[in-house]
This record gives structure tokens, sequence and C-alpha cells, in this order.
């Protein structure tokens, strides 16, 4: 089914989040029964902002994610007869588990001390849960040609290409992900100071091939890892350093730019970040919260 047939099958049930910052709102309903989480956000509007129209248009599908394009219609509060259309981005996980409706769904945020110690009893074992068939849509991309259309570059080391939440054409927006093709690396923790050359050419192959392909310079690039991750397989997040619509997840305590990753591996020795202590928001709805990590707030 393609995202034009299922969206009008949604029914909503609940608002998760809804961000006045991003524009953007989250919500659980349900398609032919099925749960369902339905992202809507407005795009952004640059100088050369077309007519939106009512089409749905889909980009791409893998597992059970579905994004594209559409349109709202929006009443005129001054005139109940009058509407008007807003264009956006849509996003649909169908069928979405209970693990992406405690994600999408809007948690008091806790600064958390992880230290190794808790690392090795609490956060390791669980990242061994988040592996298998939750990391499917990762190897339908490096391995089975899945968003094929979209690749934006690939080397040996990573495939790099436009993330879900972009439209894929406002530069001042661009949003880009480098997915790893090594299974060994889980998040920073597993990085240590053998793994800085690879780093490092990584880092020189974005920089040099991202302005190969959009019209924006290298030093308008920011490079980051995420920790916690949403997903454990490692990939680097490329984004116009001059968007600021990304909510929480550039801030500081979430974001980790990647030249502090390689500058902080050449300090911690043979270890790397399995050996430091590591300060970050977590969510009450992350799992991590409820399996011990609410014992290390600050």
């Amino acid at each position: 089914m393609s995202l034009s047939t299922l969206v009008p099958l949604f029914h909503p049930s609940e608002t998760l989040e809804s961000d006045s910052q991003t524009k953007k709102v989250s919500l659980l309903g349900t398609i032919e029964g099925k749960k369902a989480i339905l992202q809507l956000e407005r795009r952004h509007f640059d100088r050369q902002a077309r007519i939106p129209n009512s089409n749905i248009v889909q980009a791409q599908s893998n597992d059970v994610y579905y994004w594209g394009t559409g349109s709202i219609v929006v009443p005129d509060v001054r005139n109940e007869h009058d509407t008007s259309t807003t264009d956006c981005k849509i996003n649909l996980i169908y069928p979405a588990s209970e693990a992406h409706i405690a994600k999408y769904r809007k948690h008091p945020l806790h600064i958390v001390i992880e230290t190794p110690e808790a690392y090795e009893k609490i956060v390791r074992p669980y990242i061994e849960t988040q592996k298998g068939d939750r990391l499917s849509w990762v190897r339908n991309i490096l391995f089975h040609g899945q968003e094929a259309e979209r690749v934006v570059f690939k080397n040996d080391d990573y495939i790099l290409l436009p993330d879900m939440k972009w439209d894929g054409t406002t530069i001042d927006a661009l949003y880009l992900v480098a997915i790893v093709f090594r299974d060994d690396i889980a998040s920073v923790r597993d990085l240590n100071k053998s793994h800085i050359p690879y780093l490092e050419a990584i880092r020189s192959s974005i920089l040099e091939n991202v302005p190969a392909k959009y019209p924006i310079p290298r030093d308008q690039l920011r490079l980051y890892v995420h920790y916690q991750p949403s997903f454990y397989h490692f990939h680097i997040h490329v984004v116009n350093s001059n968007y600021t619509g990304m909510g929480q997840t550039i801030l500081a305590g979430k974001a980790i730019l990647l030249d502090e990753v390689i500058e902080s591996l050449k300090l911690l020795g043979k270890d790397g970040f399995a050996k430091k202590t590591i300060t970050y928001g977590l969510s009450e709805s992350h799992d991590l919260w409820n399996l011990g990590m609410r014992e290390y707030t600050q």
C-alpha cells in the first residue's frame, strides 16, 4: 500500500507531541485496526516556495516507515467558510510498535550520568536487545538496494542519503545521514583510538562529497552523532549548520560533534569511550530509564 492510500485511512486517537518551534505534530491512531503514528511537519518556506497542492505524494518507504509530502486544509478563524492549505512533510510508521509509540510520546527529560560501570551493567545489555530484526531497515539500505535511488554517495566505508525528515530540496534545512557498513560499532561507546583514521576518512569524504552534490560550502556542514542514538548501528548526522529547527536532537546532552569524538579518542587511550563517563538527556519513555538509569541522575 502507498502513502496516498494509507493516510486517508488513518483515524487519530491521541496527540503524542506537538512542537510549536519545529511546527511538528505526532499523532497516534489506527489504520484498519492496527496502531500507526502519523507525523506532520510544516515545510520550510524559501524564496522559491511554490503554491502547495492537496496531493499526497510518497517519496519513499522502507519496512514500516513511509514518508512524503502533502498539504493540510486550515480553516480561517476569522471566517469559518474560508480555508487555506499549508504544505507539509508527512512521516508515517505503520504498523507502529509500542517502542515507536513510547519514542514519540512526550515525556520529562532527565540528565543522567552514565558511568563505565552503568554502561556495562545496564546499557550494553540493552543495546544487544536492539539489534537483529530491529535493524532490518538499515540492512535493507546497506545490502539490499532499498532507497538506492536516494543515495547521495557511497564508498566502502559508508552510504550517505537524505534523512526522512528532509524534503530533499530545501538547502537551508539540509539533513543527511551517513550509515557505516561496519556492524561492530553500535554507538560511540564502541569507539577507541584505533578508529581515529577510519572516522577521519569518513569525515573528509563527507566534507568533500556533500558540497559536490549540493550548493553548500563544507564549513556550513554540522557533522555529529547522538548518544543515546535512535538506532544502534553507527551513523553520522550531516546538517546545514544554519538550520535551527532540530528541536532537542541538536542540543548538548544529545548531539556530539564528530570532531569532538575524534579529538576525545586521541586523549582517551586504547579503551576509548568504553571507559568514559558520559552525561546526556534521557526521557522517561526510554527503556533505559526503567532498566536502571533513573538511579544515575545528576
